[in-house]
């Protein structure tokens, strides 16, 4: 067996002989790069058809390689893509939910991820800070929020929400738009950002802008010892850290909307007046109870 076999990967040694390849068997090399996993299960006649070439050329192309014919070939293929397959899972998704999970093990573990979360924040959350950075929104004559990619998420309700009881905000995603913002900032307005890594560059810009002029500074974030963090008037931690995996990020997330959505609520204590108000600016009356209509008794008589 030739050193591709015992040394080098069966799909690695496949793209670094296609330049060399010709003819029937660059189509079979070509065609099991493109689709492994095709090529780890399927027969030597399927595959074939399939590539448009002979079982004979599979063969060939095998022994090219250092294989004792097209099945070792095609364990080998399965085993490698196996593993790759496993391993970007592990990278994107995580460890705590397998590809071969039921829906209800899945389920399981995206609840149990959420419960754990929301106590790492009720734990973490500094409530006397949370209050004072609410009175701030309460009172701020402009409110610049930013965040982006998964930490926009939380962001863009928050936003949403202090908008609904009059409260004059905007949300940026953009370097160039936060940077915007922050240099028209004045004194008593807010910029609140929001990066459970801590280590954001552009809200790490757009706090230090806000606050050169004079505006409130609050940052949200997984890191509390983050410069970031230490820098801004006030920090609320989420209770979450930065995580690798989907699920790191899932749970993560939780925290992030637990926190701002106790910073609305707490706004929201502030400025009942700004509640119940309609689009049109007109306060929507609060529901009333329908009651019959009272009746004449009988007199026996024709109406």
């Amino acid at each position: 067996m030739s050193s591709h076999a015992d040394s080098t990967s069966p799909l690695q040694a496949l793209r670094d002989s296609l330049p060399g390849l010709t003819g029937a068997t660059a189509r079979a090399a070509a065609h099991i790069v493109a689709d492994p996993a095709a090529a780890g299960r399927e027969s030597i006649t399927r595959l074939a058809q399939a590539a448009g070439v002979s079982a004979a050329t599979l063969t060939r192309l095998a022994n090219l390689l250092g294989f004792d014919g097209f099945p070792a070939l095609r364990a080998a293929i399965a085993t490698e893509h196996g593993r790759e397959v496993q391993g970007g899972w592990q990278r994107d998704i995580g460890t705590e939910i397998q590809p071969d999970d039921s829906p209800d093990q899945v389920l399981g573990v995206l609840v149990a991820a959420q419960h754990r979360a929301s106590r790492q924040a009720l734990g973490s959350i500094d409530l006397a800070a949370a209050d004072r950075a609410a009175g701030w929104l309460a009172n701020a004559s402009r409110i610049h929020l930013y965040g982006e990619w998964g930490d926009s998420i939380a962001l863009h309700e928050l936003s949403l929400r202090l908008l609904r009881i009059g409260r004059p905000v905007w949300w940026h995603e953009g370097a160039q738009a936060a940077r915007v913002a922050a240099s028209l900032m004045q004194p008593g307005d807010v910029a609140l950002a929001l990066t459970r890594s801590g280590r954001d560059e552009v809200a790490t810009e757009f706090l230090a802008l806000a606050r050169i002029n004079g505006a409130h500074t609050v940052v949200l974030t997984g890191d509390p010892t983050a410069s970031l963090a230490t820098d801004a008037d006030v920090a609320l931690f989420t209770g979450t850290r930065e995580g690798t995996a989907w699920t790191d990020y899932f749970s993560g997330r939780v925290g992030d909307t637990l926190t701002t959505a106790l910073l609305w609520v707490l706004v929201a204590q502030k400025v009942p007046d700004g509640l119940g108000v309609s689009y049109g600016g007109q306060k929507v009356p609060a529901p009333t109870r329908l009651t019959r209509p009272p009746t004449t008794p009988s007199t026996g008589g024709s109406p």
